[in-house]
């Protein structure tokens, strides 16, 4: 069960505990905060994300119309029903003797038809199916590189909040900072030994860090926002992050991440499918210089009355083949393949453009990847002086032979070498996460399993047990629904069983009271420890 439905759950649980604790003693316990990790975020995205469930419609209409595709080539009945009144000159002679008895009526014709017709060759339909099955290919690769996307966003999402949240403690630092040495001029403007410009000039720079620390804590209440709504919570659910930005050397080289783009890419291998199609299409249209057979079955009966065959040849029946051919079409099948040859041609260049936009991705993470590695080092070092140069200034200024402004200067220049350097860490962790995307590091599918298996002849369902990489991996609409049922049905019984918990501890509490008035009752059993910890787990 995923966090979102676990923080719910004991968020309603606890609630309902909380009310009945105001019933009998006047105390609720309050929940809106989820302890989240980066593992965690992700995971809630890629269940709860609404773009991935398009990717997964998308999925299900590929597969019905490779069903479609596949049906057509099967056996069809057609049942044809008239009922007319008929008469005229030529059935005269047919009514005088019908009138003497010797002959069917003729005043009404009712006639009923059977045909069943299976298809032995058509190539227009051949076509179609492999073009519905490379589609269907095609389908699963979006939905794989729709879940890698929706998995960057999140990532960069968290760390988005991590950086804003650096941030805001560079920003408070520096009213910290601020506040002191505005403390420190004071105390000297006192005394006479600085000028009322300086206690100006200090209170305008506090002013200013101050608008800075409310902008950064903005930012972070919107990153946090942000992130509540690619993972599927309340947009003001309050997050408990504990993680930190770090550096971790990354070890491959540029070549090794383009060559593994150029396989495992899901959008790549998506395109080369895209080309198989376009190629089916030109069978399709190629199949206009080819007949058509089919076996057909008639059995046809016609009467005075509905269902009876009693006029003249009023019951027969057929058994065949028939072969059609378009002999000349006016040059309308040739169109259609020169039609069916561009698309085609468009296709792979649509594939090379897209090759051609891996290895741009995958230099341009790898470059912003090593630039940020090199930026953390630089203004590591940046912020140890910056440190040193702040206390400088702050000596010399106490001891009378700095001035005011080479304080402010020092304040300003450590402040950006720190903001310098947690942005280099942010740069550094989301280049990572778009080098990662860049890849093509699967969320659930090997595309080069997929692919093989594909090639091997398995059908795409085949194919994706052969190449999953969770067992409860979902690729269809239908595996959703089951997995949302058996969630709601486990959630329904777990519900029941608080229901009851809370019955038998007010049960208790009431005996308690009823026993001691004077001693206080806890009717739920649980203490703020144990909720924060609850909540936590």
């Amino acid at each position: 069960m995923n966090k979102k439905k676990r923080f719910y759950k004991k968020l309603t649980v606890i609630i309902a505990m909380g009310l009945m604790t105001a019933a009998v003693s006047s105390t609720a316990f309050a929940a809106d905060t989820v302890q989240l990790d980066l593992h965690d975020s992700v995971q809630m995205a890629l269940e709860n994300n609404r773009t991935i469930r398009q990717a997964l419609t998308d999925v299900d209409t590929a597969k019905w119309t490779l069903s479609k595709a596949r049906r057509t080539m099967g056996p069809t009945v057609t049942w044809t029903s008239n009922a007319n009144r008929i008469g005229g000159d030529s059935l005269d002679s047919v009514h005088n003797l019908h009138s003497m008895g010797t002959g069917p009526a003729y005043d009404y014709a009712w006639s009923n038809t059977v045909q069943g017709v299976m298809p032995l060759y058509n190539g227009s339909v051949k076509g179609q199916i492999k073009q519905a099955r490379y589609g269907l290919n095609e389908a699963d690769l979006a939905l794989e590189e729709t879940k890698q996307s929706i998995r960057l966003q999140a990532t960069s999402d968290y760390y988005q909040i991590l950086q804003c949240r650096n941030l805001i403690d560079v920003n408070q630092k520096s009213v910290d900072t601020l506040q002191e040495h505005l403390d420190n001029v004071n105390a000297q403007y006192r005394v006479g030994t600085v000028a009322k410009s300086d206690v100006l000039a200090s209170q305008v720079e506090l002013a200013d860090a101050q608008q800075s620390l409310v902008t950064a804590q903005n930012n972070y209440d919107i990153a946090v926002s942000t992130l509540n709504n690619v993972i599927g919570l309340p947009t003001d659910t309050v997050l408990d992050i504990r993680d930190q930005l770090k550096y971790t050397k990354y070890d491959l080289t540029e070549d090794d991440c383009l060559n593994y783009a150029l396989a495992n890419r899901a959008d790549g291998m998506a395109k080369r499918y895209a080309v198989k199609a376009a190629e089916a299409n030109v069978e399709t249209a190629k199949a206009g210089y080819q007949p058509t057979v089919n076996a057909v079955v008639n059995k046809a009966i016609a009467g005075e009355k509905p269902f009876t065959h009693d006029h003249t040849s009023g019951d027969s029946w057929s058994a065949g083949v028939n072969a059609s051919w378009d002999v000349f079409d006016n040059g309308l099948t040739q169109a259609s393949v020169n039609s069916a040859n561009m698309a085609l041609a468009k296709a792979k260049e649509a594939a090379a453009e897209t090759d051609d936009q891996i290895r741009l991705d995958v230099r341009t993470a790898y470059l912003a990847l090593q630039a940020a590695e090199k930026n953390i080092q630089t203004t590591s070092v940046a912020v140890t002086r910056a440190e040193e140069d702040y206390k400088i200034a702050q000596v010399r200024y106490s001891a009378g032979v700095g001035t005011n402004l080479d304080v402010m200067d020092a304040n300003e220049k450590l402040t950006t070498a720190r903001t310098n350097y947690y942005t280099a860490l942010y740069n550094y962790n989301t280049s990572k996460a778009q080098l990662d995307k860049a890849m093509g590091i699967p969320v659930d599918l090997d595309v080069v399993k997929y692919s093989a298996a594909e090639e091997a002849g398995k059908t795409a369902p085949k194919a994706r047990d052969d190449a999953k990489l969770k067992d409860d991996a979902i690729f269809e609409m239908e595996q959703l629904q089951k997995a949302q049922q058996a969630e709601q049905a486990a959630e329904a019984s777990d519900a029941q069983q608080a229901a009851a918990q809370t019955k038998t501890a007010a049960a208790e509490a009431q005996q308690a009271a009823a026993q001691n008035t004077s001693a206080p009752v806890n009717t739920t059993g649980v203490t703020s420890d144990t909720v924060a910890s609850d909540m936590a787990n």
